[in-house]
């Protein structure tokens, strides 16, 4: 057998699933239900696609305990606790080895004499790095990179192609940030007046903590003062705008085209679905929830699950928003009761009963 195959019973064995039907089924890659083949591993990730596990032509999938429906002949189930977190094991086994990234620095790139980079350090093409900054021990520059005036950017760290880190902002360790990302651009800040606004410098930083991923084109805008700050193990999906003085929280996930203003802080672990968006200087709590599209007017409690423009409670959003599609149906009914209160006044008062609508 390759290296590459697997087993239905090794992938049980990796994942800490047992197996349901043919354990010798042997696998050589992965795919979605949909499209996989004989020879491919899927997953039920999501209760939804329960319909298309039985169709799919995958020889093993992963699916979750309280999955009952057994596997047509030739066929494997992995049964396990938690599907998605099987499959990121199993795809790591068949995943291509990343593009070798050999230490050292491009000829084309510009380094400032007094620069500090590690000599395990990567610097691409054309990549820029002004004086004072400081590149740690094994990370990538890619290139076209800028890495401005005194920014630091820690050990093991990847820059894609076309990142740029301005001056004096600080990246961790283990930070990966995708091409087109602008960390430490100016803060949104004008006062106005009689003849225009007035830019008001922004003076203070970006730090980004260890173990963070900012995908593409995500904008963190330095803080007019102090830090704007992302903490450790956050993941930013790419598009997001995050203001001046914004804290997200530790191992919070900020989804694609997400908007936080100024100086709003997000607590541990809050999820802030696709089109979010945040006014300044609210607060959301430790491990809310902002539904996709959601527009934050007020501080959200923490632990709460919020949807809507203005963002309510979920439950009460889901209420109204099924209200919504009765109201011709209401409507009828309050006409109805008015010319019912319109004929019993009519009647008190001696006259004739109204006539119906």
């Amino acid at each position: 057998m390759s290296r590459h195959e697997l087993t239905a019973a090794e992938v049980a064995d990796r994942v800490g699933g047992r197996v349901a039907g043919d354990g010798t089924v042997r696998i050589t890659g992965v795919e979605s239900l949909e499209a996989a083949a004989a020879h491919q591993l899927s997953f039920l990730g999501n209760p939804r696609y329960r319909g298309q596990v039985l169709p799919s032509q995958a020889g093993v999938v992963l699916v979750p305990e309280d999955f009952e429906a057994a596997p047509p002949a030739g066929r494997a189930w992995v049964v396990c606790r938690d599907p998605s977190a099987a499959f990121c094991a199993i795809v790591a086994h068949f995943a291509p080895p990343p593009p070798p990234v050999a230490p050292g620095r491009h000829p084309s790139a510009v380094i400032a004499a007094d620069a500090r980079v590690a000599e395990s350090a990567s610097i691409g093409a054309c990549a820029v790095i002004e004086p004072g900054a400081e590149i740690g021990e094994r990370t990538v520059i890619g290139a076209g990179c800028y890495i401005g005036h005194g920014a630091t950017v820690g050990a093991d760290g990847h820059l894609y192609p076309n990142v740029t880190v301005r001056e004096r902002c600080r990246l961790g360790e283990r930070v990966i940030v995708h091409s087109g990302t602008v960390i430490g651009s100016d803060g949104f800040g004008y006062v106005p007046g009689q003849d225009g606004h007035t830019k008001i410098p922004q003076v203070g930083i970006v730090q980004i903590d260890d173990d963070v991923e900012l995908g593409a084109l995500v904008a963190v805008d330095r803080a007019r003062f102090g830090r704007t700050w992302i903490r450790r193990g956050a993941k930013i999906d790419n598009l997001v705008q995050i203001a001046h003085n914004v804290v997200v929280g530790e191992h919070c996930l900020i989804v694609a085209q997400v908007g936080i203003a100024g100086s709003s802080r997000l607590g541990r672990g809050v999820i802030a679905a696709g089109q979010v968006g945040i006014a300044g200087h609210l607060t959301v709590g430790d491990g809310a929830t902002l539904m996709a599209q959601s527009g934050l007017s007020k501080d959200v409690p923490a632990g709460t699950a919020v949807m809507g423009t203005p963002a309510v409670e979920h439950r009460r959003y889901a209420r109204n928003l099924y209200n919504v599609g009765r109201i011709d149906e209401l409507a009828g009914r309050i006409k109805a009761l008015e010319a019912e209160v319109a004929d019993l006044k009519a009647r008190g008062a001696g006259g004739p009963p109204s006539k119906p609508a």
